[in-house]
This record gives structure tokens, sequence and C-alpha cells, in this order.
């Protein structure tokens, strides 16, 4: 399938104004095939504000951020870019989505990344509830971003094209987390700066295969394999050698600094789908654990096979590190991802049911002085 082009700009409201949301409200703003309508916001401090002050983007847009859902409901959008914290609230989040399908206006979210895949994870009927709700408002759901998302879906399957034969096909994400602001994901997820005996939700039996499963699925699902039940999960965490003060929590000598962890899916018994994360505080700790080849990140795709491929994928932003940059691909995955989504069939859409999603209409046509005495396009700004 070809890429979706709409016939004019499509009438967007961005769902958040935190760390993914601020830059999703510059990415529409910067796309010529959308219009921001609106901006939700979950502050009472915000509500009212110009957005683009939210956004950090140092004019005024003409559009104030609302706490009320069923205002810009009102305005009947084609689309939500839905950018809010999901995973400390899953289920009710999952209400939320629903609830915007049957209101008829479609989806693309960050979260929660337990949609990524249709099937193996949540109880079907479940699955079948988003899809009548799509049915009934005529609306699609994608849920996406880097990581769950491209780097560890389209990317490796898109690579495997190029494939005699697979062996293991392992994606992974090597990161320094230690400007990664996300107080609640940081301390009480991950448990960085908890004694190593905190019991951090990540750690318990069968959360690793519920958050990160669906990618293990949905590869298989692509790659026309069925995988063994259950999938495996395998930890290691690591006591901090030093104390160090990351964005959203001090770690202290001793406790938990650095975590390395997979899932991994069976056929017969030999592991042939791996996901796994190697995630530090410190970027100068655990040296025997894989490393970027440059920079303080990297999502790496191996397929073991004929022939023997490698791929690292890196990331930086232009005025900050791989962490704001993360937001910004994740933010853009979902963007980009917009005309081909109103296009879909309603429901729940995964990768596998999309076209080509591209960055059309983003590239620069002209140049403009960034103040710093140099010259870059500035076609889209």
């Amino acid at each position: 399938m070809s890429q979706v082009i709409p016939d004019q700009p499509l009438r967007v409201v961005v769902w958040s104004t935190g760390t993914i949301g601020r830059h999703a409200i510059a990415g529409v703003l910067a796309h010529p095939d959308l219009e921001l309508v609106g901006v939700w916001t979950s502050s009472e401090a915000k509500h009212g504000v110009d957005v683009g002050r939210l956004a950090e983007l140092g004019r005024d847009v003409g559009i104030a951020a609302t706490t009320d859902r069923d205002e810009l409901v009102a305005l009947r959008p084609d689309c939500i870019v839905h950018g809010a914290m999901t995973d400390d609230r899953v289920f009710e989040s999952i209400g939320d989505l629903t609830g915007f399908l049957r209101d008829g206006v479609n989806v693309v979210s960050s979260g929660p990344v337990i949609l990524l895949h249709r099937a193996g994870t949540l109880p079907p009927e479940m699955i079948a509830d988003i899809d009548a709700a799509g049915r009934d408002g005529n609306a699609s759901l994608h849920v996406n971003g880097i990581d769950p998302g491209f780097a560890n879906d389209v990317l490796p399957l898109v690579m495997s094209s190029l494939s005699q034969r697979i062996d293991h096909l392992k994606v992974s994400e090597i990161a320094d987390y230690s400007t990664y602001y996300q107080p609640v994901v940081m301390r009480d997820l991950f448990g960085f700066g908890q004694p190593l005996d905190f019991a951090a939700m990540l750690w318990e039996p069968g959360i690793l295969t519920t958050a990160w499963g669906p990618v293990v699925r949905l590869l298989a699902d692509g790659l026309g394999v069925t995988l063994d039940e259950p999938l495996l999960e395998e930890v290691e965490r690591r006591p901090a050698p030093r104390a160090v003060e990351t964005a959203s929590v001090d770690v202290a000598e001793g406790t938990m600094g650095s975590v390395r962890f997979r899932v991994v899916g069976t056929v017969g018994g030999e592991p042939r789908i791996t996901l796994e994360h190697v995630t530090r505080t410190d970027a100068t700790t655990d040296e025997d654990w894989p490393t970027p080849h440059e920079g303080d990140g990297c999502y790496r795709v191996e397929i073991t096979g004929e022939p023997h491929m490698k791929v690292d994928f890196t990331h930086h932003g232009e005025h900050g590190d791989h962490n704001v940059s993360g937001m910004i691909v994740t933010a853009q995955r979902l963007i980009n991802a917009v005309p081909a989504v109103v296009a879909a069939e309603p429901g729940l859409r995964t990768p596998l049911d999309l076209p080509l999603v591209t960055g059309r209409g983003l590239v620069a046509t002209g140049v403009r002085s960034t103040g710093a005495g140099s010259l870059v396009g500035d076609g889209v700004w």
C-alpha cells in the first residue's frame, strides 16, 4: 500500500502538554497536512494558557489549552494525538481511548503499549470492545512510538526483507536514562534509586511480557511464526557504584543504578525473537554490558542468519540530548501516521495494518538563520 495523502489538512487535537505533548504541539503546527484545533491539559494551572507558551515556541499561536474533554471532542477533530501518561493508569486510559472512538474521533497514541499488537496480551473481549467502539464511531486507534514502536517493530521488519534465512532476531534499546524526566517511571516502575529488594512494578513476574510482549508477538506475526507460550523473561539489576543525580531521581551508592532485561520468544524451545533493554543511570558503568557505538544511547537491530545484519539507530536533539529527541521521534511517529490512521478501517490498527508512513511535507525548502551563524532549511517552520 502506498502512503495516504489527504485532500485537505486534517483537524487535530493534541492530548497532553507534557514530555511528549509539547513536542506534539510543535510537530502538528509544522505539518502541512495537519491543522491544530485544540489541546488538552490535565493541569488547572495550564488551563487557558496559549499552547505556544506551553510548547516553549517563544510565541502565541492563538489556541488555549483546556481541561474540558467534551469541549475538544465537540470540535469534531479528525484525529487526537494522545501523548498523556498511561503507564500508571493502563485500563483507565484504554477506557479514555475507547470513548474517543465511540465519539467518532480517530486516535494515535503513545500508550498504553499493551495495545501495540492485538493478540496474546489483553483478553480477546477487550480488543473486541475497542473494535466495536471503532465501528460505532467509524474511527480507528493506533498505538506506537519509538520503543515500543518503530525502532523495534517497523525497522526490524523492514530489515528482515533482506534476509534469506533468519535464525534469531534481536532488538535492543541501549541507553543512559540520567537525563530522562519521568519520575514515576524511573522511581516507581523501574526502581532506580531504590534498594535492590524494592518491589518495583516492572520486575514482578509477567509485567515485562505485558509491556514488551506485544512487540515480540508483533514481530512474530510479521515474520509468520508461532511462538511458544509463555514468553521468557530475564532480568539483571545492579547497584550504583557511586552516587549520581538524574533528572528524575537521585541514585545513592548501592541503590539500583542499572538494569538489563529481556523478553524472549522461542519456537520449539529455541530463542528466535528477543527484545532487550540495557538501561543505565550512569553511562560509565557496566562496561561488560552492550554499549552504543556513539553517543548516550541507541536502538540496535541484529539479525543472525543468512546474511548476518546489524544496524544501530541513534538520534539526538538539535538543542538537546537523546532523551529530548526520544520524545520528539515518539511524537512524530504518531503525527506522521495521522493520515494513514484516519483513512484506516475502524478499530484497533497495528503497524502491520498501515501503509508506508513517511515525513511527507517536512523537507525544508528554504534557508533561515538560526541566529548562531548557521543556515538551515526553513520550509516547514
